[in-house]
């Protein structure tokens, strides 16, 4: 195993833990959403505090993403001592999109970054055996 296959996990499930924090450090997003009683408190696109809800949601969604591939990224890496090349590439696909419509208002470029991080902790290391 090495180091960027043990770190690239770890920086994942991070990268969740900030996409947690700011989902629910967006100014009042959730005590209105839960004021409006959940049930399509996101889907009124003029309300004033509109971007603040949505910005919330996609915020803790992209959060459950990244601790899902983290998490399972760790487990496998534990277990096998190899990355899934898998997750590099999952990783790309998602940050590529966000980095061309979003960059620089967002931290999206983080993605691509961990993806290749994870396609290079993917590689077999010289002289290991393909079992």
């Amino acid at each position: 195993m090495n180091a960027l296959a043990r770190w690239t996990p770890r920086l994942m499930i991070l990268t969740a833990i900030l996409h947690f924090a700011w989902a629910f450090l967006q100014p009042h997003a959730w005590g209105a959403i839960a004021g409006d009683g959940f049930l399509a408190a996101v889907a009124d696109t003029g309300a004033a505090d509109y971007f603040a809800r949505d910005s919330s949601v996609w915020f803790l969604v992209g959060g459950i993403a990244m601790l899902a591939l983290g998490t399972l990224s760790a487990h496998t890496v534990r277990a096998t001592g190899r990355m899934p090349a898998q997750v590099g590439w999952y990783l790309l696909a998602m940050g590529v999109p966000l980095c061309v419509l979003y960059f620089p208002v967002t931290g999206s470029w983080v993605l691509p970054v961990l993806g290749v991080m994870a396609l290079l902790a993917a590689r077999r290391e010289p002289g290991l055996s393909a079992s």
